[in-house]
C-alpha cells in the first residue's frame, strides 16, 4: 500500500497559518506571546520551513509582528481594530456591488447566479470548508464585476486582511446559513441592476459578519464587547 501523498509546501504553510490565526483571534494564544518556530514545528509535526512561511502569512495579516531579539510576537488585536476593518471592507464592497449591478456582463451575472446556487447546496450539506472557498469566489466575482481594476485591487487587499476574521465566523453552521441568506439579497439586487440595493445589502452583510465575529470573540475570551456609541 502506497503512502499518502504529501501536501504541497504552500498548502501546508497556509493550513498552519489558518490554525494559528484562529488560535490568536479566539484568544487561545495571548497577545505578546512569542511564536517559536521550533515549538510550532513540533506541534504541527513538520519542518521549520512551512512554519516560517506560515508566520510570514500571519505577520502579513497584522496578527503578529516581528520584534528585534524576540522574533514573531502576537499582536494585541482590539475590538476597535475589528470594527475598523469590517467598516472599511463594508464601504469598499458596497461600492463594488453598486458598480457591479450597473456594469456586470450577462456572462458575469450568470456566473454569480451559479456560484450562489452552489453555495445554497453547501449550506444544506453542512460543507463549511466548501462554503468558505465559494464565499471567496462569490465576493471576487463582485469585485471583478465592478469593472474598476483599482477598486477591485483594493477590495482584494482588504479581503486578505479580513480572511482570518471571516474564516473564524464562518466556522459556525448557523452563521453560514445567515450569510447565504444575506447573499440572496446581494445577488437579487445585482441581477436586477439595482445599484443602491446592492450597496445597502453589502454594507449590511459586512456589519452582520462583524457582529458574528465579535460574538465569537466575547464567547471565547469571556470579555464583554465594547459597544460603539457613534451612529452607523
Amino acid at each position: 500500500m502506497s503512502a499518502a501523498p504529501r501536501r504541497p509546501k504552500q498548502v501546508l504553510s497556509q493550513s498552519i497559518a489558518a490554525d494559528l490565526e484562529a488560535d490568536i483571534l479566539l484568544g487561545q494564544i495571548a497577545a505578546g506571546t512569542r511564536l517559536d518556530e521550533a515549538a510550532l514545528a513540533r506541534r504541527f509535526g513538520v519542518s521549520r520551513t512551512p512554519v516560517r512561511e506560515a508566520l510570514q502569512i500571519v505577520v502579513g495579516r497584522a496578527l503578529a509582528v516581528r520584534q528585534p531579539f524576540r522574533g514573531v510576537v502576537v499582536s494585541d488585536i482590539s475590538v476597535e481594530r475589528i470594527h475598523q476593518l469590517f467598516e472599511a471592507m463594508g464601504e469598499i464592497e458596497a461600492l463594488c456591488g453598486r458598480y457591479a449591478a450597473q456594469r456586470m456582463t450577462t456572462e458575469e451575472r450568470a456566473a454569480l447566479r451559479r456560484e450562489h446556487g452552489a453555495m445554497a447546496g453547501m449550506v444544506r450539506a453542512g460543507d463549511a470548508a466548501g462554503y468558505e472557498e465559494a464565499n471567496t469566489r462569490f465576493h471576487q466575482l463582485i469585485y471583478s464585476g465592478s469593472h474598476n481594476e483599482d477598486l477591485a485591487e483594493i477590495a482584494e487587499t482588504m479581503r486578505m486582511k479580513l480572511a482570518p476574521f471571516r474564516r473564524t465566523q464562518l466556522a459556525d453552521a448557523a452563521r453560514i446559513a445567515k450569510s447565504n441568506a444575506e447573499h440572496d439579497q446581494i445577488t437579487a439586487a445585482i441581477l436586477e441592476r439595482d445599484g443602491p440595493a446592492a450597496d445597502l445589502a453589502l454594507r449590511r452583510h459586512l456589519l452582520l459578519a462583524a457582529q458574528a465575529m465579535l460574538e465569537k470573540w466575547e464567547a471565547s475570551r469571556g470579555e464583554p464587547i465594547p459597544r460603539q456609541s457613534k451612529a452607523s
